[in-house]
């Protein structure tokens, strides 16, 4: 089973590096004649730099567009889950109480239902190779079709529950397909090699203080921020800016006997 490294590891790497490029310009600055590092060749590598800077704000805008995207859509699908839900329950208790068994299986299967949807999208071990066909349970679907309409009421609240059913089945598999990151990781990999390069070029050509590498400090972590914000984006269902799944359990009240 594929292990990925949490955000917080992968930020902590991508930091070590960007960093690390501070100390790399210093070295390199100490260790070239100073006739190499004026003139024509400081504004060629502030020229590259520039350019470099500008290529990685672009990536970093379409990283964080894309991860953005992808919380915000899945945000979305678990509150039409959640709609859908609500809206089956409403539906079984206006057939009648011949539905009571149904809507009682119906409240064990949404927990059963969000547990298996939180774990399929979350990242490490936990995570299934798997799809669960049955959004709802293949019983309780059948429990739905064998239901006996008596009049055009019930048989029309029938036809609604199997369409309400399978728009959940449909929700969950794109849930399924979404799973995982949708950030590429050679775009990361290249993001951080230029920001590395970035913090090399400055420090080659600044002072060698301490006031100057505290600052450059100061900018690393801001990157590194932008790129954690980026990976915590991408796994919406786990991590600090996880999607509960608190309004999906809590969405059917406990039946009153």
């Amino acid at each position: 089973m594929e292990k990925t490294m949490s955000p917080l590891l992968t930020s902590l790497i991508a930091f070590a590096y960007i960093f690390g490029g501070t100390f790399l310009g210093i070295y390199i600055r100490h260790r070239l004649p100073d006739r190499h590092l004026s003139g024509d060749t400081r504004d060629i590598v502030r020229q590259g730099t520039g350019l470099i800077a500008t290529l990685a704000s672009l990536v970093l805008g379409l990283l964080i567009a894309s991860a953005n995207a992808k919380f915000e859509t899945e945000s979305s699908q678990v509150e039409q889950l959640t709609a859908n839900v609500v809206l089956l329950d409403s539906i079984l208790q206006l057939y009648g109480s011949e539905t009571d068994g149904i809507r009682g299986s119906l409240r064990r299967q949404v927990t059963v239902m969000a547990d298996r949807i939180w774990r399929e999208n979350s990242s490490g071990d936990r995570k299934t190779k798997t799809f669960e066909p049955a959004a709802l349970g293949i019983s309780l679907y059948s429990e739905v079709l064998k239901l006996p309409p008596k009049t055009e009421t019930q048989r029309l609240l029938q036809a609604k529950a199997i369409d309400t059913m399978t728009d959940v089945g449909k929700i969950r598999l794109l849930l399924f397909t979404a799973a995982g990151g949708s950030i590429p990781i050679p775009f990361l990999i290249v993001l951080i090699g230029w920001l590395t390069l970035i913090f090399t070029s400055i420090s080659l050509f600044a002072e060698s203080s301490t006031r100057v590498i505290v600052v450059l400090f100061i900018f690393s972590v801001a990157a590194t921020a932008a790129i954690f914000l980026i990976l915590e984006l991408n796994q919406p269902f786990t991590g600090l800016m996880r999607i509960s799944d608190q309004p999906l359990r809590d969405a059917l009240p406990a039946m009153v006997s």
